[in-house]
């Protein structure tokens, strides 16, 4: 079995390096250049938002810390370049990841397109117990779609991910993609792992949440 467990903490943007966390999940995005990925992240750890376009050089993290079950949960969150020149670098990234989202942009047939190729970089890099989403991004246009809903979908099905359609710009869908994804890596960490069952036990239903859980009470035997 190859294990998915907590990593070593490492400091990320926006957030200094400690100790303190139940585990450690990481997630990369990928897709073809100019999808969004650089925005989505953006809106997901930030909550901002900028239309500037700026093409990331290689590859760059920010750390995002969830709760789940009461247990701490840190997010680290690759944002890989898409152009080809990178591909060697950014596939470097993919060992170890436990959560792909792959994104395209469903304004541009070309980064459709591509999907199938992402799909076999992750089989080829990563582990084979990978959670991938697949993340139409832009929805907000749509008066430019060249990529049907129901197109997104049935390549979705056929390649065993799930998926979403979401805007970083007018925040559709963003923090539900990432929800989604970590709720099967731990689904998953539940089915293949003798470990802690603490993060995938409880209430099935779960929700993750950005605050801490409240303090037990005093004289409390959990």
């Amino acid at each position: 079995v190859k294990h998915m467990a907590a990593t070593q903490d490492v400091k990320g943007k926006g957030e200094g390096g400690d100790q303190n966390f139940d585990y450690m999940f990481k997630l990369l995005i990928i897709g073809n250049s100019s999808v969004g990925k650089t925005s989505f992240l953006f809106r997901y750890a930030d909550d901002a938002f900028t239309s500037a376009f700026v093409s990331t050089v290689g590859i760059d993290f920010k750390v995002k810390t969830v709760y789940k079950n009461d247990k701490r949960i840190k997010l680290q969150i690759w944002d890989t370049a898409g152009q080809e020149r990178y591909r060697t670098i950014t596939t470097a990234y993919y060992r170890g990841a436990m959560g792909f989202i792959l994104m395209y942009d469903i304004t541009n047939e070309e980064s459709f397109g591509a999907v199938q190729d992402w799909s076999t970089q992750i089989k080829t890099y990563s582990w084979d117990n990978a959670q991938v989403v697949l993340a139409g991004n832009k929805c907000d246009m749509e008066e430019e779609r060249v990529v049907s809903v129901d197109s997104g979908r049935l390549l979705a099905e056929q390649l065993g991910f799930e998926f979403f359609e979401t805007s970083a710009k007018d925040n559709i869908n963003v923090k539900q993609t990432f929800e989604r994804l970590v709720d099967l890596i731990c689904e998953k960490m539940s089915e293949s792992l003798d470990t802690d069952p603490a993060v995938t036990t409880g209430a099935p239903t779960a929700k993750l949440t950005d605050s801490a859980p409240p303090l037990q009470q005093p004289g409390c035997n959990c």
